[in-house]
């Protein structure tokens, strides 16, 4: 009998797993879309600054402002650590992956990737040029910068790129713990690259807070869409694209 139940419900636990999963990117879009909504009228209207100042100072050696706290190589490792957001790393990033996407013949990977990197660096852009605010004082500054502050594009960058990257390979992997360490690396890096443009004094939290919202907003988008490309097709990503693509195997094969 519990047999028998467990074989009806079936199929119903599983559209309730299949429908879960689109349901919940679509309440982080609307959460990060909505946060990031919320810290850019404060930002606009000033009631952040106090905030801001009090993180970024707190994070520089009491009496010599212009310098980060803690030893030297610890600020080297945070320029390294930077880097990893930069437009020229993040590109050649995405055209190793995107090459790798391409020799598995997965099109519909590498659009996705594509449409996040692409997207969200004229996306990133034109919300800087909306908004326009300045950077921390100059003196500050443990790096080179050049366009405005919020929000801050190596956040919004790395989490828009890195988590559809962590999203796009996590599906290669059958075992959990596989997917959530592709993840885990997704999400730290993402987390490390925008700590680092506070502690190098090139960026307001709020302007690397408003980064991460938009940034993971526009990473889920671009998820969903695969998902929604996957359902339409009903092909999913697997490890090597050759099994999928050749069919079933010849009478007689072992």
């Amino acid at each position: 009998m519990i047999n028998a139940l467990k074989r009806r419900l079936s199929p119903w636990i599983q559209r309730g797993r299949s429908e879960i999963w689109p349901l919940a990117g679509l309440m982080v879009v609307a959460l990060g879309v909505g946060l990031f909504i919320d810290i850019a009228g404060d930002v606009g209207e000033g009631d952040t600054h106090a905030f801001d100042r009090r993180i970024l100072y707190a994070l520089r050696t009491p009496g010599d402002p212009t310098q980060p706290i803690g030893p030297h190589w610890l600020q080297t490792a945070a320029a390294d650590l930077t880097a990893l957001g930069s437009i020229t790393d993040l590109g050649i990033i995405v055209i190793l992956v995107a090459g790798l996407f391409i020799g598995l013949k997965r099109w519909r990977e590498t659009v996705i990737l594509v449409l996040a990197s692409a997207g969200g660096t004229a996306l990133s852009q034109g919300l800087k040029l909306l908004y326009g605010r300045e950077r921390p004082p100059l003196s500050l500054h443990a790096v080179e910068v050049v366009n405005a502050s919020f929000p801050s594009g190596h956040a919004m960058l790395t989490a828009a790129i890195y988590l559809t990257l962590g999203a796009l390979v996590a599906r290669f992997a059958e075992k959990r713990r596989i997917k959530a360490f592709v993840m885990g690396a997704a999400i730290t890096l993402t987390l490390l690259v925008g700590l680092t443009r506070i502690y190098l004094g090139v960026h307001w939290p709020t302007d690397v807070l408003g980064g991460w919202c938009v940034g993971a907003a526009w990473a889920t988008l671009c998820w969903l869409l695969a998902l929604l490309w996957e359902r339409r097709t009903g092909r999913r990503l697997t490890m090597d694209a050759r099994l999928e693509d050749a069919g079933p195997a010849p009478h007689g094969a072992g």
